[in-house]
């Protein structure tokens, strides 16, 4: 304990721009607790730092300023490693992009303004004692609600996705979401720091909350069974296209008999489902491509592709990321429209001002226009399913539609190649497995280099195929599982763990001045 007080010292102590510095690497080192390194103990131990760090900041003039100043130097470290992958959609096509490659900065920047005033606002009510802990995890929790709803919303790297290496604690998302996950497992980091002051009430308190969660997540795992749909199997297929390739004109034939080649090649799939944007053409244009799904698809099969669409009216003509559903014998049909779009890759923001100025978004081709929410599509004999295109699937509670009847699936057709070749591909598919688990539904994942997962209603993976690898998956479709809480109630659940956590935080104040007096 004397080791421990001594560091908790040596962080306060800091000032000015060594705090800064110290900030800014605490933070950078928290995000090895995120995919692909899953190193969740960097990322506790950086909330305890940061703690510490406030703390220090609190002792003296303008606190709100400081604490505003270190919040922001912490995040931006996280989110400079985090989100490094950021970089290399600017990499693809550098004849037109790569002079922009420095503007990625502003992202993580941009991200870390959330920290930042989670921080200066966790400072304004800022008190020694246990009750700081709950008002610092309370106001970083609703900055990560706001990061994923404001100006259309990143919920990536939540808190919660640092447990990546425990399913079982990943399975607490089925109770209190991805959201309210980040809450409790901030409160676990932020309390680390009372050791520091010779306080383990709090820290073993967290401890022991997590050891039961584990405790329920390993026996949710044991309970639910390996039941599966009968008479169904689901190929994805991953053809491993370069996106530097995907649209070159010479290469669509080449890659257009990939994906044929691999979807005909032995076994008896009845659902075949190729990633986002997967014909590099517009396929309801391409009358030959038409014949050829009719073909191969006679036999019975379902043929689930990404692919751009266009629709023209009085305004002109609208491209949509698509996904089309073609019945067994390429029967007409059926569309979804990507709704959620990614900023700069799918649409460019304030597009006169910032075309003006040379600015353009990554993907090949215009912008896209927005569908217009999830929706459910027959894939009989399969049970009725939804799709979600590409990062669609990191938005918590927003990949269903409450309005119509609940999927027995959900199918995820992404490019990852956009995300890099490591980090960013291995964190979008942890987010499906979260996903999964808050919705108890099975996510078939077809991704163009990968990573393509049939994913359980527990998050399990079932059957993948790494990166950078062309082949396919055939998988069994896992049986839905009954609805979760969190499917039930959404949000609502988080809402009610801040409250908890903030009169927890006023009670605990309350008694810190009592026994003052």
């Amino acid at each position: 304990m004397k080791v421990l007080a001594r560091t908790g010292d040596w962080m306060r102590d800091h000032s000015g721009r060594r705090r800064l510095l110290l900030a800014f690497a605490a933070g950078a080192v928290s995000a090895t607790g995120f995919a692909p390194l899953d190193f969740f103990p960097a990322m506790l131990l950086g909330y305890a730092t940061l703690v510490l760090l406030l703390d220090g900041a609190d002792a003296g003039p303008r606190p709100v300023r400081r604490g505003a100043a270190v919040g922001c130097a912490f995040f931006f470290g996280q989110f400079l490693v985090g989100l490094h992958w950021i970089a290399y959609p600017f990499l693809i096509y550098p004849d037109s992009n790569l002079w922009q490659l420095p503007f990625a900065l502003f992202l993580p920047a941009g991200l870390a303004l959330f920290g930042g005033l989670a921080c200066a606002a966790a400072i304004y009510f800022w008190q020694d004692g246990p009750g700081r802990i709950f008002i610092f995890a309370v106001m970083l929790a609703v900055s990560e609600w706001l990061r994923g709803h404001i100006f259309t919303g990143f919920p990536w790297n939540l808190s919660a996705y640092g447990w990546g290496a425990s399913l079982a604690v990943l399975q607490s998302a089925s109770l209190v979401g991805a959201y309210g996950l980040s809450l409790l497992t901030i409160l676990l980091g932020a309390s680390l720091a009372e050791l520091a002051t010779r306080r383990w009430q709090l820290p073993a308190a967290m401890a022991l909350l997590f050891a039961a969660l584990w405790g329920f997540g390993a026996a949710r795992l044991s309970a639910a069974p390996l039941d599966t749909v009968p008479g169904l199997s689901i190929r994805l297929v991953q053809p491993n296209i370069p996106q530097a390739e995907k649209y070159v004109r010479r290469l669509m034939l080449r890659n257009w008999t990939r994906l044929l080649t691999l979807s005909t090649q032995p076994g008896k799939p009845t659902h075949i489902v190729w990633p986002e944007a997967a014909t590099g053409f517009a396929v309801a244009r391409a009358p030959g491509a038409l014949d050829q799904i009719g073909l191969f698809t006679a036999r019975g099969q379902t043929l689930i592709t990404g692919s751009d669409r266009f629709v023209r009216d009085a305004q002109g003509i609208h491209a949509y990321n698509s996904l089309y559903l073609f019945a067994p014998g390429g029967g007409l049909p059926q569309t979804y429209d990507k709704f959620h779009l990614v900023p700069f890759g799918e649409y460019l923001p304030l597009a006169g001002v910032l075309g003006s100025i040379g600015f353009s978004q990554f993907a090949v081709g215009p912008g896209f226009s927005a569908g217009d929410y999830p929706h459910v599509l027959n894939a009989a004999p399969a049970p009725l399913v939804s799709p979600l295109i590409c990062y669609e699937v990191i938005f918590p509670h927003a990949v269903t539609d409450p309005k119509v009847p609940r999927p027995g699936w959900l199918v995820n057709i992404t490019d990852d190649s956009w995300f890099g070749p490591w980090s960013g591909p291995h964190q979008h598919l942890l987010t499906a497995q979260v996903r999964a688990i808050e919705e108890g539904l099975p996510i078939a994942r077809a991704a163009n280099t990968g990573i393509s997962a049939m994913i359980d209603g527990n998050g399990r993976v079932r059957g993948d195929l790494a990166l950078n690898r062309m082949g396919v998956v055939d998988a069994a479709l896992p049986r839905a599982l009954a609805p979760t809480v969190y499917d039930r109630f959404g949000d609502l659940v988080f809402l009610l763990l801040l409250v908890s956590a903030v009169f927890t935080a006023s009670g605990l104040q309350a008694v810190k001045l009592s026994s003052e007096k």
